[in-house]
């Protein structure tokens, strides 16, 4: 393990530089020299989360240890451009093929040229990233969302969900972005986020119901494909339903379970409303979940404050506090990625005799 050259920013009353840097020598601790980070130490990786923590390594000046993160992922990957959902170590747990899951490479990979300039590994790899999203455009349906997995047996499930295709969607407008910077154009993937951001944004009933997730609330604003008022009436119309005031983002609505993951990520999505003081309130929750050790509890349950899943502590979740932290004090080049700062105005391409055109 490398030592960082660099730390993120502290945001006032709620974690200091120091403290975010004891949480990036957590999340590096607990990478395996293959180069794959678990969930927690003799814990399951997935791909997704597995880029989360590589975003938080690349911010907290964890190059190597980024580096080598996706490197993993381009060993790993598989011959149509997927990944299964879970690892442990070498050993696929869930065979599962989630067309999210295998998007967010692009998301990782840009944020880590944005961060570093290194087009060098970018372009190395770059192959990886359009198997990926070649993958999952095979399942985009003719309304413009994008079917959520292949079962074990290869078989693709019926329906789209709103927070997965929204975080394609991302992923999507990364990607694009990324083959610009590399010379590398891809206007049929700029074409497919258009018509997956119009589903998004204009056609909700489109997606199978989870409307109990916090992450269906605030995905599609997180994502950029619901932006302006349209986004902030969303937040508006949420809010009470999703947040417990002063402890933060109801995991499912109807638990009074607060997720430091969910509330860092809406940290996120009113970021790039531009509701700073609202952001800045929301994130000072996430202290409730701080370890000594840097590590954050995944939930705490209430009224009794205890941790849930049991003692449960998650890499992920301490990268999405790392990744608000960023945003919030504008500590990396990257810091704007979720404010969608470093990222073209995404087309809203209408499907044919659709009713929500123009």
């Amino acid at each position: 393990m490398s030592s960082t050259t660099s730390s993120l920013g502290g945001v006032p009353g709620v974690a200091t530089s120091e403290e975010l840097a004891i949480t990036a020598d957590y999340l590096a601790s607990l990478q395996l020299a293959s180069g794959q980070i678990p969930w927690f130490t003799g814990g399951h990786c997935d791909p997704w989360n597995h880029v989360e923590v590589a975003m938080a390594l690349t911010i907290s000046g964890y190059d190597h240890e980024a580096r080598a993160a996706y490197r993993w992922l381009a060993d790993a990957q598989l011959g149509d451009g997927s990944w299964f959902n879970y690892y442990v170590g070498d050993r696929a747990k869930d065979t599962r093929l989630d067309t999210n899951v295998c998007a967010y490479l692009a998301t990782g990979l840009y944020h880590y040229l944005l961060a570093t300039d290194d087009v060098d590994f970018a372009a190395q790899l770059w192959p990886t990233v359009e198997r990926a999203l070649e993958f999952v455009l095979r399942w985009q349906l003719n309304d413009g969302t994008i079917r959520w997995s292949l079962d074990a047996q290869g078989r693709p499930e019926s329906y789209a969900l709103l927070s997965g295709s929204s975080s394609i969607f991302h992923s999507l407008c990364c990607g694009v972005a990324l083959a610009e910077r590399l010379d590398r154009a891809k206007p049929e993937w700029e074409l497919a986020a258009g018509r997956l951001g119009h589903a998004v944004a204009r056609h909700p009933g489109a997606f199978a119901p989870k409307n109990e997730f916090a992450m269906d609330w605030y995905y599609p604003i997180f994502s950029g494909a619901l932006r302006g008022d349209a986004g902030a009436k969303r937040i508006a119309d949420g809010w009470e339903r999703h947040v417990m005031d002063e402890l933060g983002v109801r995991c499912v609505s109807t638990n009074d379970w607060v997720t430091a993951a969910e509330t860092a990520e809406c940290v996120l999505a009113l970021d790039a409303l531009g509701l700073t003081s609202r952001a800045l309130d929301l994130f000072s929750c996430t202290r409730l979940h701080r370890r000594e050790d840097g590590a954050y509890w995944t939930g705490l349950a209430y009224p009794t404050r205890t941790t849930f899943p049991d003692r449960e502590i998650t890499s992920y979740t301490a990268a999405a506090v790392l990744l608000a932290a960023d945003a919030l004090s504008s500590s990396s080049k990257a810091a704007g990625l979720f404010r969608h700062d470093e990222l073209a105005t995404p087309l809203d391409l209408a499907e044919p005799g659709c009713p929500l055109r123009g």
